[in-house]
């Protein structure tokens, strides 16, 4: 009788080992799955019925194409935005005025170019802080949108872009002017990757971005797209970005 007793609870303690680590598994997996979801992504592009986009120059280095490009923008009636670094602004505070004057958006572009990702938290806020100072002191309004250099990221860096109550911007469709090519290969390489909520992504000073831009956008206003400002393209509150970076609104609860 002992040792029927005996087994059983064995064999029982065994059933209940095999319970727990299956529980385990379970649970580690649901961990896991729930912290590969909580990774953070910037807004790459926008989910969106209209056929709305928005096209945005890094600047960080040279200034004469810049007022050319705002011209080429008025004279089609559209919005760019501008994300301008802070050592830029020291250089060419003429041009972040003309931008803001002529109904521009200005974003931020941190301070000295730096890879984001690799400076802590404090050096971050300073890196952001100190430019939305000197942008806000030129055109009397606030930044709202952030694009980190090199588009190098990590979730500390977005983190702190959430809490200083901004966005973090990258891009879909590039346009690789840096590169040297022809106004006719960038107008091309962009007017074929274009969908709509698609931000593009240009230089204020590369090569042939002024002779690009009027066959950019006459292709796609044929197409029947408009051109908006960073902030009117994408989700100001009750929206989330999926792991590709598309950011969507929330539907409704039923």
């Amino acid at each position: 009788m002992f040792i029927t007793v005996k087994k059983k609870t064995v064999e029982l303690i065994l059933v209940l080992v095999l319970v727990v680590i299956a529980l385990s598994g379970m649970i580690g997996g649901t961990i896991a799955s729930v912290a590969a979801k909580e990774r953070l992504v910037p807004i790459y592009s926008v989910d969106t019925d209209s056929k709305k986009i928005a096209i945005s120059f890094d600047a960080a280095w040279g200034a004469d194409k810049t007022k050319s490009i705002v011209d080429t923008l008025n004279k089609y009636r559209i919005k760019g935005t501008f994300f301008l670094v802070g050592f830029w602004i020291d250089k060419y505070g003429e041009e972040v005025k003309y931008i803001s004057d002529n109904g521009m958006e200005i974003g931020n572009h941190s301070a000295n170019h730096l890879k984001m990702s690799t400076i802590q938290e404090e050096v971050i806020i300073k890196e952001i802080s100190s430019v939305n100072e000197k942008i806000t002191a030129i055109t009397g309004k606030p930044v709202k949108v952030f694009r980190p250099p090199f588009g190098d990221y990590n979730d500390r860096l977005i983190r702190t872009v959430n809490e200083l109550g901004m966005k973090t911007i990258q891009w879909d469709v590039d346009s690789l002017d840096w590169k040297g090519l022809s106004s006719g290969e960038i107008s091309k390489r962009v007017c074929s990757r274009v969908k709509s909520g698609s931000i593009i992504l240009c230089h204020n000073n590369s090569d042939h971005i002024v002779e690009a831009l009027p066959m950019i956008i006459l292709n796609l206003k044929n197409q029947g797209y408009e051109f908006v400002t960073m902030s009117e393209l994408v989700y100001d509150d009750n929206y989330i970005i999926d792991n590709n970076g598309v950011q969507h609104l929330k539907k409704m609860e039923e």
